[in-house]
């Protein structure tokens, strides 16, 4: 099983109560993440791409700190979690040259995640009017097949589509060497996990919460994944899994510090912006949060696999509960512990979890891009 992190630009209002720099920092902080990952032996870094979601998330130009960090590291694979490629908000043409253009920064290393957005709040600022917002998987369907068409042809043929449309152009740069980068989708519901299984595409499942979940999604992926069609140049077999880490040469304080993040608040923003996923019963509405936890409900979270905390030998237990529901990417959702929380958990990952379980020296994606067609 491979490593990565997730960063997002968590900025809650608690923190900025008396520090006009809280934004500046939790924007910078995330680079550090990025690079301290890098040096842990984490192979992958995602980046999200969100859009008028105060407190949740403030990290929308993603592809500008996805350049910083291709010059600020030197192994890891860096991800758009995601790039989104709907017209009406990054037209297809400029996503292809980024992705390319990054592909190029980073000397290969670059991976494409894409997806639709996170709910009404966020699609309608680009798509007003709009009434359903499930017809954003149409205008996703619409563009998705063209992107490989668009780093692989010479000249691109040009489309003419329900959503969109270009005339035959050269799309430049090209994809750095062989290829081109893996491809992602952000999954949420279970349909969604089979539809891009079919499709060829790994699967970002960032709306994976526990065990139970992890296996059951997993399980449906790999039934679909052998009868995939691919729309790029190879299969991307992958299953990612985001979970929260705390970990600490001592679980007492590896608790202490999960119960300190307030965890809560940020789910209570998950559910503010996220409309269209489900809303579990019992899960207030916001302005009204999600009520914090305390050190009983942390461990009873951890024993469930909703969260990783705890020393690093408790970590590790968990953790290959993860590899045993066949989860090919574990990656941890950063943001609510301090900086130096966050950069202990990265260095504990990587001294004592990450080298007994990702024995591999190539990335998996590495050797799906490198084989393709062999």
């Amino acid at each position: 099983m491979e490593f990565g992190i997730f960063l997002q630009g968590y900025n809650p209002a608690f923190r900025r109560e008396g520090n006009p720099n809280a934004e500046h920092e939790a924007l910078m902080n995330d680079m550090a993440y990025g690079i301290a990952a890098d040096k842990a032996g984490f192979k992958y870094v995602w980046l999200s791409e969100h859009h008028f979601l105060d407190e949740y998330s403030h990290l929308s130009a993603n592809d500008v700190m996805c350049g910083y960090l291709a010059h600020a590291t030197e192994r890891i694979h860096i991800g758009s979690g995601i790039f989104n490629p709907l017209p009406q908000v990054n037209h297809p043409a400029k996503v292809a040259e980024r992705v390319a253009m990054l592909d190029h920064l980073s000397g290969g290393r670059f991976e494409f995640g894409t997806g639709r957005g996170a709910g009404s709040h966020e699609i309608l600022g680009f798509l007003p009017g709009i009434e359903d917002m499930s017809q954003t998987k149409e205008i996703w369907e619409d563009v998705i097949r063209e992107f490989p068409k668009m780093w692989l042809q010479d000249e691109y043929e040009g489309y003419d589509g329900r959503f969109w449309s270009l005339p035959p152009r050269r799309i430049l740069p090209k994809p750095y060497g062989k290829g081109h980068p893996a491809m992602w989708y952000a999954a949420g519901s279970p349909p969604s996990y089979e539809m891009a299984a079919r499709l060829g595409l790994g699967v970002l499942g960032f709306s994976i919460g526990d065990l139970e979940a992890a296996e059951k999604l997993t399980a449906k992926y790999k039934e679909a994944i052998g009868n995939a069609e691919p729309i790029g140049a190879f299969v991307n077999n992958n299953v990612l899994a985001v979970s929260t880490g705390f970990v600490a040469t001592e679980k007492r304080a590896a608790i202490d510090r999960a119960v300190a993040a307030r965890p809560s608040y940020l789910v209570s923003n998950v559910y503010r912006y996220h409309d269209t996923f489900p809303h579990p019963e019992g899960l207030p509405n916001w302005p009204e949060l999600v009520p914090d936890i305390n050190a009983e409900m942390v461990e009873f979270a951890a024993d469930a696999g909703a969260m990783i905390v705890g020393d690093p030998d408790t970590a590790l237990k968990a953790v290959k509960q993860f590899e045993a529901a066949g989860v090919d990417q574990l990656v941890l959702g950063l943001g609510p512990d301090t900086r130096e929380g966050t950069l202990e958990t990265i260095r504990l990952f990587g001294e004592h979890i990450i080298p007994k379980l990702d024995t591999e020296a190539e990335h998996r994606t590495t050797v799906f891009r490198r084989t393709a067609g062999a």
